[in-house]
């Protein structure tokens, strides 16, 4: 039996969190924290496509990230450009669909530019698709949406969902936030109306294939009755 045919999930999001308090335990900077958590998501992407799910997203930089200090902000931009020129070979090859959600357009010109690159080269990947949410906040998106939908004629709920972000992405069955943190921190509030949510203390630097299994187990354990009895 499959890892999907077990687990039962096609589509995962996780709120990658604890890369600041990771640093600090360890009297780091917290660019290091970030690098450690970068290295932690190159580990859980190879892990997602191995264990049968179609989609993962993962929140990256939220559109409230850039009250963070000049300094920081700088610093995931910069490791955000070098994960995706070091990567992007191994997302070709390993059949991996970049996707990006959110204003990603109103990032630099040079971070727009290796966006669109990768997107336009891992277009036609099938094996598991990987969308990372940057310059992302869900009330903005539902908002567009909400826009889009009453502009074409329809606001029905079915309309709004059409016009979201995630609209060419299966269902979200299951949204895991790291390091201890109880609350979805306006990420993907409208996809995560019936999705099984699932926390952990562990720091995301530490969060291994190891972690996600356990959460896909935990998953699969849960009854899901969206809103019946």
């Amino acid at each position: 039996m499959s890892e999907e045919a077990r687990h039962g999930a096609r589509h995962v999001a996780i709120i990658m969190d604890g890369n600041g308090r990771w640093a600090k335990k360890r009297h780091l900077p917290r660019v290091a924290g970030h690098r450690a958590g970068v290295q932690a998501v190159r580990e859980i992407v190879r892990a997602a496509g191995e264990m049968g799910l179609e989609a993962m997203t993962l929140y990256a930089f939220s559109s409230e990230n850039w009250k963070r200090p000049e300094e920081e902000v700088s610093d995931l931009m910069g490791l955000m450009k070098r994960f995706i020129v070091s990567d992007i070979d191994e997302f070709v090859e390993g059949g991996v669909r970049l996707k990006i959600i959110g204003d990603w357009r109103a990032l630099a010109p040079d971070v727009v530019a290796l966006i669109e690159d990768a997107l336009a080269r891992t277009a036609g990947n099938k094996r598991t698709t990987l969308a990372v949410a940057l310059n992302y906040g869900a009330q903005d998106e539902l908002v567009r949406a909400a826009r889009a939908a009453a502009a074409a004629g329809d606001i029905s709920a079915e309309a709004i969902e059409a016009h979201l972000d995630t609209a060419d992405l299966p269902p979200l069955d299951l949204l895991i936030r790291t390091s201890g943190e109880v609350r979805l921190s306006n990420f993907l509030l409208w996809q995560a109306a019936y999705a099984e949510l699932y926390f952990t203390d562990t720091l995301w630097p530490d969060f291994k294939p190891a972690d996600l299994k356990a959460a896909l187990d935990h998953f699969a354990r849960r009854e899901r009755r969206f809103g019946g009895l």
